[in-house]
């Protein structure tokens, strides 16, 4: 019995000893997987190169990679393509592919391939019809396995803007297509050649991306990155302060009061990209109060916009007075700002028969009342504040503002359908503005611009000049078309540009200094490492 007992501890030792170790292998083989952990909002999507929403730009940007690439000075560099030449006529572009680039799953990169995209892109084309190259492109041919010739129905000057654009013309490999090609539905497998291949993911929660060992270029310096998904923006800030997140990238991510709590603390390291994009709010000119121009400009005199701005984003965006910042190419117009002024902003609803009765808060005319609708993104961490406060400085001046926030595609709808007065809008920032936002705005169901500015009696001319701007192959031309549109928009009010935004960046003091990019879709993951 006693020998029995005996046998009994023995093994029981062993099993405890043989688990421990276990366990110190695990956590050792953790130790030597460096693994960066970013939380984010909204689950990564199906990773589907050719299409939008519900993936994730951020993670396409991982996987997948263009013929070219957007540097943060505005130039356009080779990447998957190693070279390009465009004929004189400017319609025709060469690429001339790299020959040493594999697929994540080791499949050959070649011309085939890119046709095969490239033909897979095109037969969606109204869901792209946002990206003007689209209605452009004439054919896609073969010259050798390495040589591609991208052929236009007509000049289009943008062409290499768009296709260094993170979606839709990056590259699925052969493995990824179903049997139809049919791209626009699903993909069998995120087959891409970037640096990222996707390792493990559970919707809604986790997706943890490896390196590519066999990625052509500068590989990553670290093993894995791992996204979190995070829904409520306090939820990442915690996540971060208890050190279960390496760092918080992005606007909007969390609300800048959060973002400067733990900037003032000291404990974490900042940084603050050059100005992406414009936050602004979007007007609908077709029904409505909003019909008349005095109303909107009334709307610009109303909110004491340096106040917005300084009060919700702490400083970390610079006040815009334009629908793009200067550095914006064609974009540097000479253009009379709306600043601050309530009394004028009363003054003009006067004018417009918008009057105030004895002891009334709000507005009428002929019966109704100035009343307004607007939509923000309800997972936008600034956009709330920003609408309340907007909300608070209307009602100053006798207009009643309903805020809501919703889905992204949800406001749009609404906006496009003509069922909200006021949406919030951005620009989309490099590489694809101004001429981006330009061809969205002569483009119906692409962004809610075009719809928003049906009511200008201008709409007919400022489409005409859209057209004209984005074929001229005369720079002097080009310039002139810009700076007549960008005019008449802003003359008209159509936009209320609110700020310049920037990626905020902050990040435990284990990794090592980086530069955050001028891009809001491809964060820099290859160059970010720990300290050694």
């Amino acid at each position: 019995m006693l020998k029995k007992s005996f046998l009994l501890l023995v093994f029981f030792i062993f099993t405890i000893l043989a688990a421990c170790s276990e366990d110190t292998k695990t956590d050792a083989d953790q130790s030597k997987n460096k693994t960066i952990t970013i939380g984010w909002p909204l689950d990564i999507g199906p990773l589907n190169p050719h299409t939008y929403l519900p993936n994730q730009m951020t993670a396409q940007a991982m996987v997948y990679e263009p013929l070219v690439e957007y540097n943060d000075d505005g130039t356009i560099s080779p990447k998957l393509a190693e070279k390009w030449k465009i004929s004189k006529d400017q319609t025709t572009y060469t690429f001339y592919l790299r020959n040493d680039v594999k697929y994540s799953d080791g499949s050959v990169f070649n011309a085939d391939n890119v046709i095969r995209n490239f033909n897979a892109i095109l037969e969606n084309q109204e869901a792209h019809s946002w990206m003007g190259m689209v209605k452009h492109v004439k054919t896609v041919k073969k010259i050798d396995n390495y040589t591609v010739a991208l052929q236009l129905d007509e000049p289009y000057y943008p062409v290499l803007n768009e296709l260094a654009f993170v979606r839709p013309f990056r590259f699925l490999g052969n493995a990824g297509f179903p049997k139809n090609n049919a791209t626009s539905k699903n993909i069998n497998v995120a087959v891409g050649t970037g640096p990222w291949i996707l390792k493990d993911y559970k919707k809604d929660r986790y997706a943890i991306f490896k390196r590519n060992d066999n990625y052509w270029g500068e590989k990553p310096k670290v093993d894995e990155i791992k996204i979190k998904i995070i829904p409520d923006s306090e939820s990442i800030a915690l996540a971060f302060e208890n050190q279960e997140l390496d760092l918080i990238y992005g606007r909007g991510i969390v609300s800048l009061n959060t973002y400067t709590y733990l900037k003032d603390s000291g404990n974490y390291e900042t940084a603050t990209s050059e100005p992406l994009s414009t936050k602004a709010l979007l007007f609908n000119t077709q029904s409505g109060p909003l019909q008349e121009l005095k109303v909107r400009q009334a709307i610009h005199y109303a909110i004491n916009k340096q106040s917005l701005v300084d009060t919700v984003t702490h400083g970390t965006e610079k006040v815009a007075d334009t629908i793009f910042w200067d550095a914006i190419p064609y974009a540097n117009v000479d253009l009379k700002a709306l600043k601050y002024n309530s009394e004028k902003a009363k003054s003009l609803l006067n004018e417009t028969g918008w009057k105030l009765g004895n002891g009334e808060t709000i507005r009428t005319k002929d019966g109704h009342k100035l009343e307004l609708d607007l939509t923000y993104i309800a997972t936008d961490a600034i956009q709330k504040p920003m609408a309340e406060m907007i909300q608070g400085e209307l009602e100053k001046v006798g207009i009643k503002l309903n805020i809501k926030g919703t889905d992204v595609m949800v406001g749009l709808h609404q906006l496009m359908n003509n069922e909200v007065d006021i949406n919030f809008w951005r620009t989309n920032g490099p590489p694809t503005d101004p001429h981006n936002f330009i061809n969205e705005s002569a483009t119906p169901n692409a962004s809610g611009v075009y719809e928003a500015k049906l009511g200008l009696a201008e709409a007919k001319d400022l489409d005409r000049k859209i057209q004209q701007v984005l074929v001229s192959t005369d720079e002097e031309k080009r310039s002139q078309l810009y700076n007549e549109i960008l005019t008449t928009m802003h003359n008209e009010a159509l936009f209320y540009p609110i700020s310049y935004e920037t990626n905020n960046v902050i990040y435990q003091k284990s990794i090592q200094e980086f530069v955050p990019r001028a891009s809001e879709y491809d964060i820099p993951y290859t160059f970010m490492d720990f300290k050694k």
